[in-house]
């Protein structure tokens, strides 16, 4: 209880002083990390606490995968949809309420497509409620060693009135995009995917707001993440010859130098890890 006190009277002073943490410069934070060793390759502020927006979702994905790998859930088991997260806003597959998908489904809705409503059908059908998956998402952060980040939603969405905001920095994503390889290869299976129909019947174009999937050689993932106040933000990798770097840009003013960095920061990661 007194950590959430602290952690919580923490993220009201970061929302205090850093409302808007979008930069001119063109990027907020930025690091290149070699995948594997976890060693940092170059950073410019990496340590800067800002706004992961949807790359929370990464942190979702990997509480699920935990316990899919555990045994206490199968990619295939149903996953029926209820009202509060028919409800749901921002970018979405539109699930409505008594609908029934396969778990992997809402995987791939999730990483694929970052639909909130399916990151929210995720939450509660494995950990109960969007809270208690918060809650082990954070326990996630902690164990894997995660000293800037606090997560207080399941999909990244800008707070309402009244709530707080996720709070991270670009050197945690790197290591939780890290941590996430490490235990979870496969879920590059996921985030690998650019386009992919979801729902039969009246189906959904699955769409990445990942570019780099199109136009680096090598990149297979991993989240991207967006609102206002956050601006433009990436968790990339690819993997060329063996190395697997990762590169993560937070707060940029628009997608294009999101991507143009991030492809960038990618290409300067392999150079580095062969010296």
């Amino acid at each position: 209880m007194l950590r959430k006190i602290i952690c919580a009277t923490l993220w009201v002073a970061v929302s205090a002083q850093a409302i808007d943490v979008r930069s001119n410069d063109p990027y907020y934070s930025a690091v290149v990390m070699e995948a594997g060793s976890g060693r940092v390759l170059w950073e410019d502020h990496a340590g800067a606490e800002a706004y992961p927006a949807s790359m929370t979702k990464m942190m979702n994905a990997f509480v699920v995968l935990d316990d899919i790998a555990a045994g206490k859930l199968l990619l295939d088991e149903p996953v029926q949809i209820d009202r509060a997260t028919e409800q749901i806003g921002g970018r979405q597959v539109w699930l409505r309420e008594g609908e029934v998908f396969p778990l992997e489904e809402l995987l791939y809705a999730t990483l694929v497509h970052s639909a909130n409503d399916a990151a929210t059908a995720l939450a509660v059908r494995v950990s109960g409620s969007k809270a208690a998956h918060a809650e082990r998402m954070n326990a996630k952060a902690r164990e894997i060693g995660l000293t800037s980040t606090y997560f207080h939603n399941v999909h990244g969405l800008p707070p309402g009135p009244g709530q707080l905001p996720d709070v991270s920095s670009a050197l945690d994503m790197a290591r939780l995009a890290d941590a996430l390889l490490k235990a979870h290869p496969e879920v590059l299976k996921y985030t690998s995917v650019y386009m992919r129909d979801f729902r039969e019947g009246n189906p959904v174009k699955l769409t990445s707001s990942n570019k780099l999937l199109r136009s680096v050689e090598g990149c297979d993932g991993l989240k991207t993440g967006y609102f206002r106040a956050g601006g433009f933000s990436i968790t990339a990798t690819a993997k060329r010859n063996g190395v697997r770097i990762i590169a993560v840009v937070m707060g940029c003013k628009s997608s294009t130098v999101r991507n143009q960095w991030a492809e960038r920061l990618l290409e300067r990661g392999f150079v580095a890890a062969i010296r």
